[in-house]
This record gives structure tokens, sequence and C-alpha cells, in this order.
């Protein structure tokens, strides 16, 4: 189920619902997966109930109950707010962020975490971008910002000369 409390230009509930079938698919993940598309302010009140962290945040996965999951996998929130600010930085459209962090989510609903992987979530998260046709991931974009502000200046000009 997809519900947008915030909408997403061109990106209608079905369009979302039907990408994060094939995510899910894709990531071989069993189970629904609920998204919820929302504001910044409810996803900083979510962040500081469940994570402890007063502040927003751009995506966040809930993992079902390992007795439900065979069914239900699990939820995912995005901040369309956040999205639309990350969106136009790095040149491309909110539709393709919004599935960026969908993908994101569905992979830490499979159990992967990039904060202590050892890159395996990246790895994955790559394979599967380019399966499912989307540009510059979470975890590689957030290392590039990270290691060298100049790349991501670059990779943001080459994404604008490809459209």
């Amino acid at each position: 189920m997809v519900i947008f409390q915030k909408r997403v230009a061109d990106l209608t509930e079905l369009a979302l619902g039907r990408f994060v079938a094939r995510a899910r698919r894709a990531a071989g993940l069993k189970g629904t997966v609920n998204v919820l598309l929302t504001t910044s302010a409810e996803m900083k009140s979510l962040n500081r109930r469940f994570r402890g962290k007063d502040k927003p945040t751009d995506v966040l996965s809930f993992s079902a109950e390992p007795d439900a999951r065979k069914q239900f996998a699990g939820e995912i929130a995005i901040s369309a707010e956040i999205a639309a600010h990350n969106a136009h930085a790095l040149g491309h459209s909110l539709a393709e962020e919004v599935k960026i962090l969908v993908l994101h989510g569905v992979l830490h609903l499979r159990g992967y975490d990039h904060q202590c992987d050892n890159g395996q979530m990246a790895r994955r998260e790559k394979q599967l971008r380019a399966k499912l046709h989307l540009s510059l991931g979470l975890i590689e974009r957030t290392t590039i910002e990270r290691t060298t502000p100049e790349r991501a200046r670059t990779e943001r000009a080459r994404r604008k000369r490809q459209q």
C-alpha cells in the first residue's frame, strides 16, 4: 500500500506501488511493503521516536515482526520535502528520487545494513539500481559527497548533460 500524505509531482500511487513491487521482487524480499510519503516534520517525529535522533531524515524502514514477514515485510517512510531537495540538487526528477529511496528502504527490510556490512548493501544497491534503471544511489552518493565534494559536483554535471 502506498500512502501520499504529501503529493509528489509526476508520481501516482499506482505507479509507485508498481515500482515497490518490482524493487521488492528484484531484492528477493517476500511479503508486502507499505510506503508512506510524508512531511519532514513527520519524519523528524518518527526519527526521534524510533531512533532517538531529533532531526528529519529522508527515509526510514520498519521491519515487520519475524513471524509476520512471510505476508508483510514492513514499512518505509519517506520525506517528500527532503526528496524534492535532493532531486533538485542532484539534477533528476522527484519521482526518481522517491524510487531511489524506496529501493534503499527495501534493502533495509531485506536485512542489509550499510552501517556495518563492509559495503555489501552498497554493492547490492548498485546492482539493483542498474536493473531498475535508477541513477546514483543513496549510499553511493553519500560516500562520494563525504569523500570529495568535487566528485559529487562532477556527477551532477554529468547527469545534467545526459538529460
